[in-house]
């Protein structure tokens, strides 16, 4: 009995998608145990990435109990603006772009900087109409949240690439002699 023609297309594109080395996205391995996040109270970008990270993090406070975090990550500001960008002939706004923009550096616990202050910033544009103000407003933030799940996902990725400054070039094993 032959394949039904449906079947033979699903087998086809999967084993297409497996010999081309598809994946999906899994979850960046840190190069550090623990971390603390601060502002620790604060919401936004930092409440999120304290969410996101769950057991990893770790409260700064030396009397808090636990080990001491390994790295600390310092948000340093979080802003969101609202510019007009678009008027109608009488003067109107039709047009906003939202900005979300968070700076930030990454420090060890003795105090060496593993992240120069960055920032990382979003844009995105929405339409106004005086008629939908209600649902323009949920629309605005929404975006503003998307942004801020952007943002955290960026942040990952660079606190993934961080290299481990614990390890001293004097204990890197030394290179192999070559023969003459």
């Amino acid at each position: 009995m032959a394949l039904p023609r449906r079947l033979v297309v699903i087998l086809l594109a999967g084993a297409a998608l497996a010999g081309c080395g598809f994946k999906l996205r899994t979850s960046q391995p840190l190069p550090f145990a623990t971390i603390a996040v601060t502002p620790e109270k604060a919401g936004g970008v930092a409440g999120d990435l304290a969410r996101y990270l769950g057991d990893v993090v770790r409260p700064v406070a030396p009397g808090a109990g636990g080990e001491p975090p390994e790295v600390i990550l310092d948000i340093l500001q979080e802003t969101r603006e609202k510019l007009i960008v678009g008027v109608n002939a009488s003067g109107q706004v039709r047009e906003y772009e939202l900005r979300m923009r968070v700076n930030f550096k990454l420090r060890s616990a003795k105090g060496a900087e593993l992240i120069a202050p960055s920032f990382i910033e979003q844009h995105r544009s929405i339409s106004f109409s005086e008629s939908a103000v209600l649902a323009k407003e949920a629309e605005e933030a929404l975006l503003y949240r998307d942004m801020q799940g952007d943002i955290v996902q960026q942040l990952l990725r660079r606190l993934a690439a961080v290299k481990p400054a614990n390890v001293a070039p004097a204990l890197l094993p030394a290179p192999a002699a070559a023969a003459e």
